[in-house]
């Protein structure tokens, strides 16, 4: 394959632009390679600047359910935009949208809708001091909440993979309320709150991490947070960026039947525009301005081309929630051959598959935690990814991020994916 468009635009980015990407991620360069730019896509594929098309198992890093440029989803777009982009005052497709999603999830009574991920797990942390009146917070090594400073401390997915437990810029002052535990380790959180436990806010989890690698929660672990955040009244947040209408319709919660005070959301509620939420039961909601007195506020925010697209999404996953049970079978397809590959062809690795999302860690064993995929070998996965790109597969740049499946991908798709999978780890090993 030839890369020439895709150098040349990259060249140009590293003049204007930090690394000449805007997020970590797509610089490439856990994978020793410069990155590929991507001009459009469709179904399952992508093109990129150079006219090479993949197989893409990104997906937008999880939104792009339904495949790219999917026609239910685009019809109508022209005329939305006609009508406006933004006002800065309210419209109905905002009320619209947050019945649907308090409708679809029920741990939530109310939602307040916000243009990131990173601005809906920050609005949730502070809303969470606000009506607990506390000010330390747990979270876990490993999980990525987005780039806040409170939640900035050993989190996953680039600062994993640049092995940067933290970031510069981040005060000493802050951190010191940011409590870290130990992923999936019960007894590490019980010992927590033993010591902290009048004082802890909330606890943020990703129900399944998604940026150290797929990492699911065990149910019991789970189980036993639910528990002592509820021992202690502290607020327990889920983190569904990734996972809320993507695992489930009704994301993590619905999947492992527990309910969190308070949820967060992106990704997919936008259709693949920028958008984020959180929400939680009215009394914690109510804390927030104009009714109380945490304040949050955003031009953007509900802004209703955003919303009018989100609303669409969730209405067609929710007139056929099948499609998630066939993007499951699509999933489990897709790691019993790649399973099966690793058995013949002898390469230190090993398939993890939740619901509809997979990583191949270069790894043996269980992975649990952020110790567990820490004894991966990220220099495997860098060759392995080239062996891949040249065949046509865009798999995440990294080791430690996820593959997504969508409801466009088909038996073709899968069937050449197993193949080159087979063929990259011969050429690796």
């Amino acid at each position: 394959m030839s890369f020439g468009k895709s150098r040349k635009i990259y060249e140009e980015g590293i003049k204007y632009i930090p690394g000449g990407v805007n997020s970590p991620v797509r610089a490439f360069k856990s994978v020793n390679t410069a990155p590929v730019f991507i001009k459009k896509g469709y179904k399952s594929k992508i093109e990129d600047e150079d006219g090479n098309t993949y197989i893409d198992y990104i997906g937008s890093w999880g939104p792009a359910i339904l495949g790219h440029s999917n026609e239910e989803l685009m019809e109508g777009i022209e005329d939305i935009i006609k009508d406006g982009l933004s006002f800065g005052l309210p419209t109905k497709i905002e009320v619209d949208m947050a019945k649907l999603m308090v409708e679809s999830y029920p741990a939530i009574d109310m939602v307040r809708m916000v243009n990131s991920g990173t601005e809906a797990t920050m609005s949730a942390i502070r809303v969470a001091r606000g009506y607990t009146g506390r000010n330390k917070i747990v979270k876990f090594e490993g999980c990525y909440h987005g780039h806040s400073d409170s939640l900035l401390v050993k989190s996953g997915s680039g600062t994993i993979t640049y092995g940067i437990p933290t970031s510069l810029g981040v005060p000493e002052e802050i951190v010191k309320n940011t409590i870290v535990c130990r992923y999936n380790d019960i007894e590490d959180l019980e010992q927590t709150f033993e010591k902290y436990g009048k004082d802890i806010a909330a606890v943020i989890v990703e129900p399944v991490a998604g940026n150290m690698g797929l990492v699911p929660a065990t149910p019991e672990f789970l189980k036993t947070l639910r528990e002592i955040t509820t021992k202690y009244d502290s607020v327990l947040i889920f983190d569904e960026v990734i996972t809320g209408f993507r695992i489930a319709y009704g994301g993590a919660s619905e999947v492992y039947k527990i309910e969190p005070d308070m949820a967060c959301f992106g990704k997919i509620i936008g259709g693949g525009f920028p958008v984020g939420a959180y929400g939680g039961k009215k009394e914690i909601m109510e804390m927030v301005s104009p009714i109380g007195g945490v304040y949050q506020a955003g031009t953007l925010s509900g802004n209703p081309l955003a919303m009018h697209m989100g609303y669409k999404n969730l209405k067609l996953l929710q007139r056929d929630k099948n499609i998630y049970h066939k993007m499951e079978e699509m999933a489990i397809k897709l790691e019993k051959g790649i399973a099966d590959n690793i058995k013949k062809t002898g390469v230190n690795a090993t398939i993890v598959r939740f619901k509809n999302m997979l990583t191949l860690f270069f790894g043996e064993g269980s992975f649990n935690n952020y110790d567990d995929v820490q004894r991966c070998d990220t220099s495997l996965y860098a060759k392995y990814f080239k062996e891949m790109l040249n065949r046509g597969i865009m798999l995440p740049p990294a080791q430690f991020e996820c593959m997504f499946l969508s409801a466009a991908h088909t038996d073709e798709d899968l069937e050449y994916t197993i193949k080159a999978n087979y063929d990259a780890l011969k050429a690796i090993k």
